[in-house]
């Protein structure tokens, strides 16, 4: 069984992948008695209902790719080689955490060893990956510019990351460097014509699959949008707020409308 979904267009395909790495929340069988029991009831780390909140893409052309398996099982944006993202005395959680973004253990024991850490690897990560290079690779031959997309979000205030809490929006791109700078504009442009905060790289650049994709002299734009929870979610960060997600959703399909229009001219 592969460890992802694809939801293929439901009409003309455009040049974009949308790829949600965080929001699966499955836990092999044969791993559940390794975890420590409170965390597997809360997989807090989970970035709850993303896959949702950007269900509308198929139908307007756009596939999506969605991680089944926990990021707990294996973090799909981490570097394959456990190289931290950053060096600022942030948390830094591993390719297979053993912790989660409060610092807390997750496993009642030390955790996976490499040989596990390689086998989840191979069953986990690379599909995902491989994945997403055959969709980009197939959109690549019909169009001279494609654009991957990686959607996050992440609780309002995290102080093991940083004390205050974050914007609305943060738009990454690793200082410019995974996508040309007029698909940046133009992303931000509409961003920012909003009545959200918006950030541009900071606090985050994007992860190791924006970094792994990017590659705009080649035609591969890459860009991550994080985004708090409270954006489509309660204010406990629990429960799905339609509200608050029709909004943001309103904006998501504005962007991607521009966005649509530029990568297919």
């Amino acid at each position: 069984m592969e460890p992802f979904i694809i939801i293929k267009p439901k009409v003309k395909p455009v040049p974009i992948v949308v790829s949600v790495p965080h929001s699966g929340t499955s836990i092999p069988d044969e791993l559940r008695g390794l975890y420590v029991p409170k965390q597997l009831q809360l997989l807090d780390d989970t970035d709850w209902f993303v896959d949702k909140l950007y269900d509308f893409a198929p139908q307007i052309g756009i596939t999506m790719i969605c991680a089944k398996y926990s990021r707990w099982v294996i973090d799909l944006n981490r570097d394959p080689k456990n190289t931290a993202l950053y060096n600022d005395g942030r948390i830094i959680t591993e390719l297979t955490p053993t912790k989660n973004f409060l610092g807390e253990k997750l496993y009642t024991g030390s955790g996976p060893d490499h040989q596990e850490i390689e086998r989840r690897l191979h069953q986990y990560y690379l599909p995902y990956h491989n994945k997403i290079r055959q969709l980009l690779g197939e959109l690549r031959q019909q169009q001279h510019n494609v654009i991957f997309f990686d959607a996050h979000s992440i609780r309002r205030l995290v102080p093991t990351i940083r004390k205050d809490a974050f914007p609305d929006l943060i738009l990454g791109n690793q200082d410019g460097k995974t996508a040309d700078a007029r698909f940046i504009a133009a992303t931000l442009n509409v961003l920012q014509s909003s009545n959200y905060t918006v950030q541009h790289n900071s606090p985050f650049k994007g992860g190791a699959l924006t970094r792994s994709f990017g590659d705009p002299k080649n035609g591969v734009h890459a860009l991550q949008l994080e985004m708090t929870k409270v954006n489509y979610m309660d204010d406990a960060e629990i429960n799905y707020d339609e509200q608050r997600a029709n909004n943001m959703r309103g904006l998501l399909q504005k962007m991607f409308s521009t966005l649509i229009e530029m990568v297919s001219s």
